[in-house]
């Protein structure tokens, strides 16, 4: 039966995606086709809005370009034309920082990471997971996040980067389930590569930013363990959210409506009238709790796939509720995902992102030290 009492075309088209998914030998080549179709044909809601927004940036940028070198805000303003965009970067970056590729954290094909480190590294280096976004519906550890993980590499880090299953083709839970997973593989193996077991912390951008949240507020949760055993720790010891969707649950306007039917549509496969509960548990607003690990929450001011106002509120009401430290930033003038198209703003969340992580394992060293004595 569909999820709707009567099927809408787009159910079809997604029908159709899974089916060839699904074929033997060759469908797991076409999984991602399916999540581009799903993406294509949900993204013509928010093209007018990113096309405004990405205008009004470029004439932001040329303002700041054309003013004066003590203006305020000038030393962290948009990348000049000049400058290469990171996206263009990630594949020397990668090529310099990779010490492992394909490294299985599952038994299922699509559960592979890289591991990132220098080749001298330290015995005990803390570590960082992190989690690509996609909308849910494609989930590559290629290109996403390589600034910042560049930089915590160059700082004595072991960095992992993940793969995870999407829709269409696999529905919710599968995501977190995925995510947890790679903190339970962190947790019993990242000592091979050097990592310290003792300090795993969790990074991601948009989907993966909701999935990183939501697994560490979540652990042990048994509705996200997928295949793992109760004993598997998928504890993490600091989050970091960047431009992340933190509510699964709001309709309040025609724009979150478009939002919660994508997710009806496409990743969940329930309609939440019907399964409220699903997305209450899903959504991190909705699991906030005094003992959540030490957060650093990061958004561009004009974001229009995922507004400000929603991380503002999720910092909000993190803040008044947990034992431990919560910091915001928002970035000036910059969009989604402006970490891939300017490199002004990759530097400052990877430099913000590597202070708060360092300053979280500080504190973990000093509170060892206290117990110890």
């Amino acid at each position: 039966m569909s999820l709707y009492r009567s099927l809408h075309p787009f159910d079809l088209v997604m029908a159709s995606t899974r089916m060839y998914a699904s074929l033997p030998v060759v469908g797991k080549h076409l999984e991602p086709f399916a999540g581009l179709t799903a993406m294509m044909m949900y993204g013509h809601h928010y093209a007018p809005a990113a096309l405004r927004g990405m205008a009004s940036r470029r004439l932001s940028s040329d303002a700041a370009e054309a003013a004066p070198a003590d203006v305020p805000g000038e030393a962290i303003s948009p990348s000049r034309g000049k400058r290469t965009p990171p996206y263009l970067r990630f594949r020397a970056q990668r090529q310099r920082c990779l010490y492992r590729s394909s490294v299985r954290y599952g038994d299922h094909p699509a559960q592979l990471l890289d591991v990132w480190r220098l080749p001298d590294l330290p015995p005990d280096a803390p570590v960082l997971l992190f989690v690509p976004g996609g909308a849910w519906v494609h989930g590559s550890r290629v290109m996403q996040g390589h600034t910042m993980l560049h930089h915590l590499v160059k700082q004595g880090w072991v960095c992992l980067t993940m793969d995870y299953r999407v829709s269409p083709v696999h529905r919710w839970p599968r995501h977190i389930a995925d995510v947890n997973a790679a903190i339970a593989w962190a947790r019993a193996n990242v000592d091979k590569f050097g990592g310290d077991r003792n300090f795993v912390a969790v990074a991601g951008c948009s989907a993966g930013g909701h999935l990183a949240s939501l697994a560490a507020l979540t652990p042990g949760d048994p509705r996200f363990r997928g295949e793992l055993t109760e004993d598997a720790d998928t504890a993490v010891d600091a989050v970091v959210g960047i431009y992340g969707r933190y509510d699964w649950q709001d309709r309040s306007t025609p724009t979150r409506k478009n939002f919660q039917n994508f997710l009806e549509r496409v990743v969940v496969g329930r309609s939440q009238s019907k399964h409220p509960e699903v997305f209450e548990a899903a959504s991190p607003l909705a699991r906030i709790h005094a003992d959540a690990p030490p957060f650093f929450l990061i958004h561009g001011e004009q974001d229009t796939i995922i507004p400000v106002g929603e991380a503002r509120a999720f910092a909000d009401k993190l803040s008044a509720v947990s034992r431990n430290p919560v910091e915001y930033s928002e970035i000036h003038r910059a969009g989604h995902a402006f970490d891939l198209v300017d490199s002004s703003h990759a530097r400052r969340l990877a430099v913000e992102v590597g202070r708060f992580l360092n300053d979280a394992r500080a504190r973990q060293l000093e509170g060892e030290t206290a117990a110890a004595v």
